[in-house]
């Protein structure tokens, strides 16, 4: 096709521009001419002056002209389609534009497919798809985009108004340029972090289809930069508008008169009503126009006013935040970084710490922020020292300042909307105290206010609290008062949130016993919200909603605040759990009411160290009890049952920090006083008795532990019923030992049996059903089919995740147990996968050294090794063992297993003779602390006999092996898995030794 042809009956629809001044260089495929042209006509008449190939001089170079057009353009626009992206003049000039860093803007002509080279070039630049936009829209943004390549010298203005009525006639007076009439404040000097916030009410009041006048109404609280918002969003629209104008609507009286204001500038006003004649005005212009409606007191005072008809838009300021659907748009509280950001500019200093924090005790109010930022500059205080101040003497700061641009201080803004409101709806004011008292978080109202507290309160405070407890209706409307006045938003899910400063504003107007009247009923308020039972999961969404208000509001002392402790660790949040139970420790120490040796003050130290032990360290909790136990002793009396208790939980701790025979011995000395004591029927007695069977078994002998509980059982039975939760406590640990004891399959059955029971008992989602399910998978796995135990692992993982949350420990130990059982399954490859997405999430939730992280680190490491890379996996472990030995000991079980890793994968990676000497050095340790019999124990002398056949005596380990085999079949059995493996090594050391040649040198 010839230059400028644009094919049959096509003709192009204008010269190209000069390629001098400002211009766009516009790239299309000749094949599109029919879809572009249209496209060229409306950059042109958007005022932008246009080049695309007609440009060309007949004779010229092609390539030459086109290459000195991109350099010079001022942007560069390629209209994308099939065709486009298939022509190599379009590819050419695309890449020629982005190599030499020209603004780019790509417009889909239709929906295409980029090749890899153009969405390389075009993926990070602003694109515009024409073909999903409608008309309206798809101007807006060719107007938006383009408008800083607008050229005086373009042959076209700016476009009519697509809607209303143009045949009216055009405004006219002296208000704004060429006969525009204009009354604006001066543009704001920075408006920080509202870029989106102005792009929403750009689409609002200009997108669509939707009727005109269009109206949005930004609303927020007293201080949030609404004004601000609203000229600078009239400011950046002013040039293509006709009339521009601010009215203040505060007040009707002040409001009309501004409307006679801009009927006789307008010259339409004859007599008669100033709102009827400007309305009339807006409707019949011919140019697009603006109204701002600033500080609106509610929909109902300015709804006479609003222009009834005219291509406009109407812009409402309001601290009300009930407005009609489509037409409210709150305007926010500034992020910490936005508000740190505008802080650190105004004061001349580095955005840092101190910026953050003045900033975040300032809730990112920017009224707040310019008035902080005024005193700052006018005293010579700097961040930090105003912080501080601030923290001190709050009430006083917030009236000082001068805010620029605005009438009041944050003191005087929101006084002035209390005292209307206290005009309005007592009951509301009565409301707003109480939220004042509280953290300033969401506040779940309908759990506070759902039972009133037995407590004796002043009279205004009992009236307010009797007015509103348990009355919906009344507290509906106690909030929609105070959302008038944007004193409260919604955060969702029925709670409410109320700003710091508010609250702050609102207590410093209070006397002083008046204050202290509303804090002992937010105590009482939240002290009765908070459930007696905070282990049942059901409650842990409304632990979680009011545990920053126990935390604002409750002593530290109080039975709240231990159930709140405690449901931070029932919920997975152990290291939570543990540092609130030590604060509560501390309180109740160093409190007058109770002190050191207050029964209180030792069931903390004892809850303390049971979610110390949790957190992951079990030697410290255990040391915490063995200092408790002697106070308890000299308090109580050695043998009260709190005493017992503790004796009872420090044996159990000190068989979790590794030392199994020491906890069996502890309860086999305490077993005779409880049941003297409490009697052989008493729960404490008979979970000592069960725990004596389990730390028989964890020493190393698992059948008396089998034979323990199979004993337990059937007494327990007959005295408590075959399913009561105890009894089902007793017949998981039987079947876990009789697994243990080398019955993998009967485990299996037996777990199976009681999950039925479980279900039924407790239900399907109870966290004994759950680990009872999981106890079904694990030995599913071990008893020969680890396929299975996966996908029953698999299947149990969104249902954990519902129940106790994606990251509860016990969540994650499920994840845990599907990435093991994939790999035993023989995807090794998968499960180091798994254990690797999963390291990251147990080290945030649970911390880099807890038990639980050490056991994804150790899972990762071995399937690392069974994925075929067995030197990474010996790094691995060896990195492993000093963390393990540091935070559990050196002759931790899970130590002495990491040690049994180490060696493994030494020898796979090719070094037997060191992997036969690691396992010798740490045979005895293991030996002394589980005892010679210990399947542990047994364990490291199978590895001990395999690593030293491999290291060239395979003699040696025949005998080694000789040696064990007895010695299993009368631990585990005959049959159990690893007697048999020991057997089949056995005979193959055997045969390898009977072949190889006698070694012996004769002495020289």
């Amino acid at each position: 096709m010839p230059l400028g042809d644009a094919g049959p009956g096509l003709a192009v629809p204008f010269d190209a521009c000069e390629p001098d001044g400002s211009f766009v260089f516009v790239s299309y495929a000749h094949a599109d001419s029919a879809l572009v042209y249209p496209e060229l006509e409306r950059i042109r008449s958007l005022g932008v002056r246009v080049w695309f190939d007609d440009g060309i001089d007949p004779g010229s170079q092609w390539p030459e002209s086109i290459a000195q057009a991109i350099d010079a353009a001022a942007a560069f626009v390629v209209m994308i389609s099939p065709h486009a992206v298939a022509s190599a003049n379009v590819r050419n000039e695309i890449n020629a534009a982005a190599s030499w860093g020209k603004p780019m803007l790509a417009v889909h002509l239709e929906q295409t497919a980029l090749p890899r080279g153009i969405d390389l070039q075009l993926g990070p630049i602003q694109a515009i798809l024409r073909w999903q936009l409608d008309e309206d829209s798809y101007t807006r943004k060719l107007t938006k985009a383009l408008a800083p390549y607008a050229d005086s010298r373009a042959s076209a203005g700016d476009p009519a108004p697509a809607h209303g009525n143009a045949a009216g006639p055009p405004v006219a007076g002296p208000g704004g340029a060429a006969g525009r009439l204009v009354s604006l404040p001066p543009r704001p000097d920075l408006l920080a972090g509202r870029e989106h916030l102005l792009a929403t009410l750009e689409d609002r009041l200009t997108a669509g289809d939707r009727p005109w006048p269009r109206i949005a109404a930004l609303h927020g609280l007293g201080g949030a930069g609404k004004t601000s918002l609203a000229v600078e969003y009239a400011h950046r629209h002013e040039a293509r508008m006709g009339v521009v104008w601010q009215f203040p609507a505060e007040d009707a009286t002040v409001l009309e008169a501004e409307f006679g204001r801009l009927a006789a500038l307008a010259g339409v006003r004859r007599g008669g009503d100033p709102v009827a004649a400007v309305h009339s005005l807006l409707a019949g212009s011919a140019m697009p126009w603006l109204a701002v409606f600033d500080n609106v007191p509610d929909a109902a005072a300015v709804r006479r006013f609003l222009p009834p008809a005219g291509h406009g838009q109407v812009l409402i300021t309001s601290q009300s935040a009930i407005w009609p659907r489509g037409q409210a748009v709150e305007v926010p509280i500034l992020d910490v970084p936005v508000a740190a950001q505008f802080l650190a500019g105004r004061a001349g200093e580095e955005t840092g710490s101190a910026a953050e924090q003045l900033a975040a005790e300032l809730g990112g109010l920017p009224l707040a922020l310019e008035q902080a930022a005024a005193y700052m500059q006018a005293s010579g205080l700097t961040m930090g020292e105003y912080l501080r101040l601030l923290t001190r003497r709050r009430a006083e700061l917030l009236s000082r300042g001068d805010p620029g641009g605005h009438s009041g201080t944050v003191t005087a803004t929101l006084t002035l909307a209390l005292s209307r409101l206290q005009d309005e709806a007592t009951t509301a004011v009565g409301l707003l105290r109480l939220l004042a008292c509280l953290a300033p978080e969401p506040v779940p109202l309908n759990l506070l206010l759902s039972a009133p507290p037995g407590i004796d309160l002043a009279g205004d405070v009992a009236a307010v609290l009797g007015e509103l407890a348990g009355d919906e209706l009344a507290t509906a409307d106690a909030v929609a008062a105070l959302r008038r006045y944007s004193l409260v938003s919604p955060a969702g899910d029925g709670l409410l949130l109320v700003h710091r400063l508010v609250q702050a504003v609102t207590s410093a107007q209070l006397p002083a016993d008046l204050a202290a009247a509303w804090r002992q009923a937010a105590a009482a308020l939240v002290e009765t919200a908070i459930p007696a039972d905070t282990a049942v999961p059901q409650t842990w969404k409304a632990c979680a909603a009011l545990l920053p208000h126990a935390q604002a509001v409750l002593p530290m002392t109080s039975r709240g605040m231990q159930r709140m402790a405690n449901y931070l660790g029932h919920s997975g949040s152990y290291a939570a759990a543990r540092k609130l139970f030590e604060q509560l420790v501390v309180a109740c120490q160093e409190s007058p009411d109770y002190g050191p040796e207050h029964p209180d003050t030792l069931a903390a130290r004892h809850d303390l160290a049971s979610w110390t032990a949790t957190a992951g360290d079990a030697a410290v909790a255990r040391d915490q009890l063995a200092a408790l136990l002697p106070v308890r002793q000299r308090v109580s009396g050695s043998e009260h049952p709190d005493t017992l208790a503790t004796r009872g939980v420090l044996a159990y701790l000190t068989g979790l920090a590794g030392n199994p025979a020491g906890a069996r011995d502890l309860l086999a000395e305490l077993l005779p006083s409880l049941e003297r004591n409490l009697g052989p029927d008493h729960p404490e007695t008979r979970e000592a008795r069960g725990g004596l069977a389990r730390w028989t078994g964890e020493s190393g002998d698992v059948t008396s532990a089998r034979d323990q509980y199979r004993a337990l059982l059937p007494l327990e039975q007959r005295r408590l019923g075959p399913e009561h939760p105890g009894v089902l406590i007793i017949a998981s640990n039987l079947a876990n030992w009789t697994g243990q004891a080398g019955d993998a399959a009967g485990a299996r059955d037996q777990y199976a049996a009681l999950l039925a029971i479980r279900e039924r008992v407790l239900g399907a989602e109870h966290p004994d059903t759950l680990t009872n399910r999981a106890n079904v998978a694990a030995w599913t796995g071990r008893a020969g089919n680890p396929a299975g135990a996966r996908d029953q692992y698999a299947a149990l993982l969104p249902v954990c995740e519902r129940v106790q949350g994606p990251e509860h420990p016990s969540t994650l130990t499920d994840r845990s147990n599907v990435a093991r059982w994939t790999g035993e399954a023989g995807d090794p490859a998968s499960a180091r996968d798994q254990f690797a997405a999963l390291l990251p999430v147990r080290e945030r939730v649970l911390g880099a050294e807890h038990p639980g992280t050490l056991i994804a680190r150790a899972g990762l490491a071995r399937y690392t090794g069974l994925a075929g890379d067995p030197a990474s996996a010996r790094d691995q472990f060896a990195a492993l063992l000093p963390v393990r030995e540091r935070v559990l000991g050196a002759e931790h079980p899970s130590t002495t297993q990491t040690r049994a890793g180490l060696a493994q994968f030494t020898g796979e990676a090719g070094d037997p003779a060191s992997a036969r000497d690691q396992l010798a050095g740490l045979l005895p340790v293991c030996e002394r602390v589980l005892g010679p019999e210990h399947p542990d124990a047994l364990h490291i002398r199978a590895g001990l006999a395999r690593w030293t056949g491999e290291a060239g005596d395979p003699a040696a380990a025949r005998d080694q092996l000789a040696a064990l085999l007895p010695d299993l079949e009368r631990v585990l059995g005959p049959d159990h898995p690893d007697t048999q493996a020991a057997r089949a090594s056995l005979a193959d050391w055997e045969q390898r030794a009977s072949r190889r040649p006698d070694a012996t040198v004769p002495a020289t």
